[in-house]
């Protein structure tokens, strides 16, 4: 007998890559802090690619920013964005390199205030995945209300790279957001 294939989002189909990362992480609540953000930064480096891309450099962004540790990353120096210029396992934007070393200083800026970006974060949204119900992919948002205001709240913190589209994707990523279409076999998780 022969067995039914899984439904899964149309994006996630064609490519074995992001066929593991949306059957084994994209949609799961993230709730570590580090974890977190090491996600939020990712996403930035993403604006105006493709995610698998960023999939497929993932290692080598861990290996370069050293785990995505912001104790570390704070600490980086121009001599150290000139290395990651150098570096050709990561996308090499300067703007983007720059922008993950000052969201690590702000990310501690948090901490240091009182804040958990795990706690902060959930808090906003509410404290337990919001479960959207879209039938077809092209009905998903590509911001929302919600998106819009983390991201001006990242902002004031000192947040960059953080617009409300690159944050709602994140937010999709870390299950913030349950966007799994309606069929999916990930949706009831």
């Amino acid at each position: 007998m022969k067995q039914k294939a899984l439904q899964r989002c149309t994006w996630a189909e064609h490519d074995p890559l992001m066929r593991a990362y949306h059957d084994e992480e994209w949609g799961v609540p993230e709730r570590d802090s580090r974890a977190l953000w090491e996600k939020l930064m990712l996403d930035g480096f993403q604006a105006g690619l493709a995610w698998v891309i960023i999939l497929r450099k993932r290692d080598a962004f861990r290996r370069a920013f050293k785990g995505f540790d912001p104790k570390i990353v704070a600490k980086f120096s121009a001599a150290d964005v000139n290395r990651l210029m150098q570096d050709a396992g990561i996308v090499r934007s300067r703007a983007k390199i720059e922008a993950t070393i000052g969201n690590a200083r702000a990310y501690l800026a948090m901490q240091a205030a009182g804040e958990d970006f795990s706690t902060w974060v959930w808090t906003m949204a509410g404290g337990k995945p919001i479960r959207n119900t879209w039938k077809k992919p092209g009905m998903v948002p590509a911001k929302t209300p919600l998106s819009e205001e983390i991201s001006a709240a990242l902002k004031k913190r000192g947040f960059k790279f953080v617009g409300p589209v690159i944050v709602y994707a994140w937010m999709q990523a870390v299950g913030i957001v349950n966007d799994h279409i309606v069929g999916c076999h990930r949706r009831g998780r």
